[in-house]
């Protein structure tokens, strides 16, 4: 009850704001409102667009910003509340996302900045990007994107480089409740360094290097580096590589192996097509290749589709095709994703829980489209092959959401 109160009082904020934003005060407001559904078939155990197959969300979401309230210092603040609904119809038997277990109120960004020179600074709960962080970082997939609490440095002092470093103490998860902030691997922190460089024309390497702390040393600090390189071609074309390893001396202690990938991607435009096709292995490790200090879910492979997370991120081989052009009014995409799975391999998304050996294949057929000037809406339709699964190794899978911005 207290998160509904505060998420109405600051909604009642913004509405009294409203007539502000045409002021150039330093104030910033926007906000969204959505609805999100999806639904699958459960390699045969369920049947599309039945409730006991189906989750729903819809939410609103509001924030307000200002990058210079007083000495240089801002400020941004942003609150989420999220609705069941859709459940009232009976369309739906759970969420997709909650806050505070259903229907509810989260501070999903909550953040102090300051800027000097070249350097800027952020304390508090805030967003982080894949492309500076590629193993702690935001994912939009879902209704409502996943926060970290953390301190953010940002310096571009050097010409042609940008250095970020970054201290996280705790994060949500794109998944389940927003309120839900949890140490990261029940460590203290995560410390983050990056550097990404841009000397060389055409040419964009950047490198992370992350360390999970125990300030008590309960048990061993584990490390991870992340090597990304990107180099634009003639006539539109980019090749792009990639290279992981997660260690530590935790791997002794618990019997495992370090965690080692390799991903590569290159890309272009065949008349109003544009192409890419890619390729990631990884090996047995201990610790999946993913986004291990944010929610864990998703990989930063080049081959990460919708669903495919569980068939890329740990002992396979992986292959994507993927195809996009304007069309419909909008923009319509096909992807084509396969992976040779050993025996330490997971259970695919939404599978019966039965991993190791085996193929996994993904057919996605996506549409974007603008609706009206603040209307997106979204449509994907999936279909999972996974071989593991005896008889039932089709799914079906379908998603669509809307959002309205203001």
């Amino acid at each position: 009850m207290k998160k509904l109160i505060l998420a109405s009082l600051v909604a009642s904020t913004f509405a009294y704001a409203g007539d502000d934003n045409k002021k150039d005060d330093g104030w910033k407001f926007n906000g969204q409102a959505l609805a999100y559904y999806q639904t699958t078939d459960a390699h045969g155990n369920g049947s599309l667009f039945n409730q006991s197959s189906s989750k729903a969300v819809t939410g609103l979401q509001l924030k307000a910003e200002n990058k210079d309230l007083v000495g240089g210092f801002g400020v941004g603040f942003e609150v989420t509340g999220l609705s069941a609904a859709a459940l009232d119809s009976d369309i739906v038997s759970g969420l997709v996302q909650n806050a505070g277990g259903t229907t509810g109120g989260a501070i999903t960004q909550a953040y102090v900045t300051y800027g000097f020179n070249n350097t800027s600074l952020k304390l508090g709960r805030q967003h982080l990007p894949a492309s500076l962080s590629p193993l702690a970082y935001t994912e939009g997939w879902n209704a409502i994107k996943n926060s970290f609490e953390a301190f953010l440095v940002v310096n571009s002092d050097i010409p042609n480089t940008t250095l970020v470093g970054a201290y996280v103490t705790k994060a949500n998860n794109s998944i389940g409740d927003l309120n839900d902030f949890n140490k990261i691997w029940n460590a203290d922190s995560v410390l983050m360094l990056t550097a990404q460089n841009k000397s060389f024309e055409n040419l964009t390497l950047t490198g992370s290097f992350y360390d999970i702390l125990d300030v008590a040393q309960t048990s061993d600090d584990q490390q991870a580096i992340w090597l990304d390189g990107k180099y634009a071609l003639p006539h539109g074309m980019k090749a792009e590589a990639q290279l992981g390893r997660i260690y530590g001396d935790f791997t002794d202690s618990i019997g495992g192996i370090d965690s080692k990938a390799f991903g590569a991607r290159f890309s272009g435009k065949v008349g109003d097509v544009n192409l890419s096709l890619a390729y990631s292995t990884v090996n047995k490790g201990t610790i999946n290749t993913a986004n291990i200090a944010g929610s864990g879910v998703k990989s930063p492979l080049y081959t990460q589709g919708v669903l495919n997370q569980n068939g890329v991120k740990r002992d396979a081989n992986s292959i994507k095709l993927t195809g996009s052009m304007k069309a419909l009014g909008g923009k319509v995409i096909a992807a084509y994703m396969t992976s040779d799975l050993g025996s330490e391999a997971l259970p695919s998304v939404f599978g019966t829980g039965v991993g190791g050996e085996g193929t996994y294949q993904e057919i996605e057929f996506i549409y974007k489209r603008k609706v009206a000037k603040n209307i997106n809406m979204f449509f994907a339709y999936i279909n999972q092959n996974d071989d593991r699964q005896g008889d039932d190794d089709n799914q079906n899978f379908f998603r669509v959401w809307a959002r309205y911005t203001f």
